[in-house]
């Protein structure tokens, strides 16, 4: 099997694996050490020797027996036993088996709420969720959150360490409580899937490992929580996801949305996520989710570039900025505001976020004002606009077409 078959069928199973160990043994820091150690078998042994009958069986043994080792490490055994003893009653220290849990959990879900715990800060909250159950690494994280990673190491740290303290019993939350994590696994769940859809680093344009995990966790949490926000999030990932089959070229070129042959889009992931969000939006407050897959479904909707209804896509970001005013949903409404009322009125927007830190260098910014330069009749300054968006890009398929963009015009 290839070694990139073996990455992904580890990082579907790491969480899994993870949930296992807390599950039967608590110590969620100590469990997650123990799970990397066997994720790092099976990278460097399963390559070589092939992959045994049950690799979720095989991680779970590994790690358990590492695990063990840990526990039984000086004084650590005789802290993390009292702290065992403090957290469980006697009844519950036979826990089912790891392996095999009941029929009705998955342990993938209620780490996910394990680590949107109130005892966490929001941002520690999604940093540890995006590491233990959307399986990035911690530079991923620190992307994802527009942070250096050694800012982002400190935060996994401490949120670890209050996991570890706060003595939470490894199962769902009462409905109430659930509620009130809500806002956080949704974030989590968005950021892990946009990850997916385009990798800010690495050879590839996306990664359909995070992408299908991100909406495998959502279809469950809309199964769980009757909420709006929880259908709208599920639409929006379904109907962006329906792009992928389109995004690629042959060669595995970034084909950008104008260009796609929308023939190629998935339309029952369309039809679902058209469903979902007219279903979800009459109910009553509407949620930026909601209002992001309505954007989606406008584009998915239109049979071409020039038939989407961009009027009514700048007020719906509109709505959206009133909701959640951050950078990227003002890039994403200049753009829009430049394909409705032309490519100036989008620059100027464009323009006004060089000042706001957060996105001035980022390679989107440059990329989008690239674009609108080249729609302006301005070739030049677009060529360069779109050089200095490939040397922001981590991503090689994103420089490779920024590069191409830029020749193209020189």
């Amino acid at each position: 099997m290839a070694d990139e078959t073996v990455e992904d069928l580890l990082r579907r199973l790491v969480p899994q694996v993870l949930g296992a160990l807390v599950r039967r043994y608590g110590h969620f820091d100590t469990a997650e050490d123990a799970t990397q150690e066997a994720q790092l078998a099976a990278a460097t042994g399963w390559p070589r020797d092939g992959l045994p009958d049950d690799p979720k069986a095989w991680l779970i043994t590994v790690a358990s027996r590492r695990l063990t080792d840990l526990l039984r490490s000086e004084r650590a055994r005789r802290q993390r036993e009292e702290t065992v003893t403090r957290r469980l009653p006697p009844d519950r220290w036979l826990a089912p088996a790891a392996d095999r849990p009941p029929a009705e959990a998955d342990d993938t879900l209620i780490l996910l709420f394990l680590c949107c715990h109130p005892a966490l800060p929001p941002a520690g909250q999604i940093a540890l969720t995006l590491r233990a159950v959307g399986g990035l690494n911690t530079a991923e994280v620190a992307r994802a959150f527009l942070v250096p990673e050694s800012t982002m190491t400190r935060r996994i740290t401490r949120a670890k360490q209050r996991i570890r303290d706060s003595g939470v019993p490894f199962a769902l939350p009462a409905p109430a409580e659930r509620a009130a994590r809500l806002d956080a696994v949704l974030h989590v769940l968005y950021l892990i899937f946009t990850e997916g859809y385009a990798s800010t680093a690495g050879p590839h344009l996306h990664r359909a490992d995070l992408r299908a995990e991100a909406i495998r966790l959502a279809r469950m949490l809309h199964r769980l929580v009757d909420d709006p926000e929880v259908a709208g999030l599920l639409a929006l990932m379904l109907l962006t996801d329906a792009r992928t089959p389109a995004r690629t070229g042959p060669g595995g070129e970034l084909v950008p949305m104008a260009e796609q042959d929308r023939r190629r889009w998935r339309a029952g992931q369309i039809t679902e996520g058209v469903a979902l969000v007219s279903a979800a939006l009459p109910r009553g407050a509407v949620g930026a989710y909601q209002l992001q897959a309505a954007i989606a479904a406008l584009h998915d909707e239109a049979p071409d570039v020039e038939a989407t209804d961009w009027p009514q896509i700048v007020a719906l970001y509109e709505l959206l900025l009133e909701i959640s005013d951050n950078p990227v949903v003002r890039l994403n409404h200049a753009v829009a505001v430049a394909m409705a009322r032309g490519p100036r009125a989008g620059l100027e927007l464009l323009d006004g976020l060089a000042a706001d830190r957060r996105i001035a260098d980022d390679p989107r910014r440059h990329a989008a004002r690239a674009h609108l330069l080249e729609l302006a009749g301005e070739p030049d300054a677009a060529r360069q606009a779109y050089l200095t968006a490939a040397r922001r890009s981590q991503n090689l398929s994103q420089q490779r077409y920024l590069h191409g963009r830029a020749a193209r015009l020189g």
